[in-house]
């Protein structure tokens, strides 16, 4: 089996039973179906609150200050969140078990959808009202449970691989590795270069956090491997996802990934790579227009993950929005929605903040692509995804992945070890 066979768990590869509850894919109608009459009333209207994470850009309040000047008498006030996406989770779902008001609209991590629609935290959204047909059709399915819409994509995300062209220039390598030993390889040339003998290979996110279950999960799908099997079933305790983990673990072992990483989340990364560390980094696309301010202007490029015998695997990433159950002025939170999703709204995330569209068309629009050569690397990254599981315990899921993972990278236990270990986890879960 390789990463092109197992596609089909964009749909199907979910935890299932005991509480661990399949996310229906996507139908052809984007979400609306017979079930659609059941979504509730959208009454009241008046001041409500943005919860979403700090945002270190700075571009989600401009947005909002726009729609506050427009809307004076139904302002939005943005509460910033940790930055830490367990502590966001953590302090949205304690909002949702006091029935608390004091969340209107949600930022969720794309994973999240079935787990706040499940308990009903969040609201069904009328589908036809939002323009879901022109958005990439991952971002959509993202935000639906059971055939229905309960979050709408705001931004998309695909892992990329960050490169210092400039050196691998000037070492003679031609062009972007596709593969975890080319990478190596391209590695060895660079840092005989004077200017380059003290920098690091490569990192992501290791830390034991949501961003090594996206790193771990990439390893094991870029090298042919899956979570679960295309039934919804645990079967990670194979040789492919052992050649996706030896290749964490024996990259922290060889040097190919500073010791230093295992502390990494996404901004450590960022930061290393614009400091002239890195010569490759794991990241998401937001990094394109910070590191475009920094040291590093002109002496980056883009490419697709690479992969065990080829182009790898990004999990897919992004942030939907939805509609707590428990706010109060839901009409004018769902105008606030429909303009914070907009086709306009995209543009200036992408623009100011490097922040991937949900919408196709901006990635096809010439001068975007100009202005931002990234993008068609982007879009392949998202429309060849793999989902993370989709499922109501998700947070379980991902627990018994980083804890195993992290147990690998740092040699308490064997690839084999770990990956046995979660098996049994992960079959506890789902009652198999």
């Amino acid at each position: 089996m390789n990463a092109r066979t197992t596609r089909v768990l964009q749909c199907s590869a979910v935890l299932v039973a005991a509480g661990l509850v399949l996310t229906a894919c996507g139908s052809s109608d984007s979400g609306s179906s017979s079930k659609e009459s059941k979504s509730p009333s959208f009454s009241g209207r008046g001041p409500i609150t943005y919860a979403a994470a700090k945002d270190s850009s700075g571009v989600v309040q401009k947005v909002i200050d726009s729609w506050n000047e427009q809307h004076p008498k139904e302002k939005v006030t943005f509460v910033e969140l940790p930055a830490d996406v367990n502590q966001q989770r953590q302090q949205m779902i304690q909002n949702a078990e006091t029935k608390s008001d004091a969340y209107t609209v949600l930022s969720l991590d794309v994973v999240w959808t079935s787990e706040f629609a499940a308990h009903q935290w969040i609201d069904q959204l009328p589908a036809a009202q939002f323009p879901l047909d022109k958005m990439l059709k991952p971002t959509v399915e993202t935000g639906q449970y059971r055939d229905n819409l309960y979050a709408v994509p705001a931004s998309s995300d695909g892992g990329v691989l960050y490169y210092r062209s400039d050196l691998l220039k000037k070492a003679g390598v031609a062009a972007a590795p596709t593969t975890w030993a080319e990478m190596k390889a391209a590695c060895a040339k660079v840092k005989k270069l004077p200017e380059a003998k003290d920098m690091d290979c490569y990192a992501g996110q290791f830390q034991k956090y949501e961003g090594l279950t996206v790193n771990f999960a990439e390893a094991v799908n870029s090298a042919g491997g899956v979570i679960t099997d295309a039934n919804g079933k645990p079967d990670v305790d194979t040789p492919e996802a052992k050649n996706g983990l030896d290749f964490l673990v024996d990259s922290f072992k060889d040097g190919t990934i500073p010791k230093e990483a295992i502390t990494y989340q996404e901004e450590e990364g960022r930061q290393a790579f614009q400091s002239g560390k890195l010569i490759f980094l794991r990241n998401w696309p937001y990094v394109y227009s910070l590191a475009e301010k920094s040291k590093v202007k002109g002496k980056f490029a883009v490419a697709p993950l690479p992969g065990l015998d080829g182009a790898g695997s990004s999990s897919l990433g992004g942030h939907n929005v939805a509609l707590s159950s428990f706010a109060k002025n839901k009409a004018t939170a769902l105008d606030f929605m429909k303009y914070f999703t907009s086709q306009d709204t995209a543009t200036t995330f992408l623009k100011d903040a490097s922040m991937a569209p949900p919408y196709e068309a901006l990635y096809d629009d010439q001068a975007l692509v100009k202005q931002y050569p990234y993008l068609p690397v982007l879009k392949k990254s998202i429309l060849n995804a793999v989902p993370r599981p989709r499922v109501v315990q998700y947070g379980d899921a991902s627990s018994a992945i980083q804890q195993e993972a992290y147990a690998a990278l740092n040699g308490d236990k064997s690839s084999a070890q770990a990956l046995k270990d979660l098996q049994n986890e992960l079959q506890k879960s789902a009652g198999q």
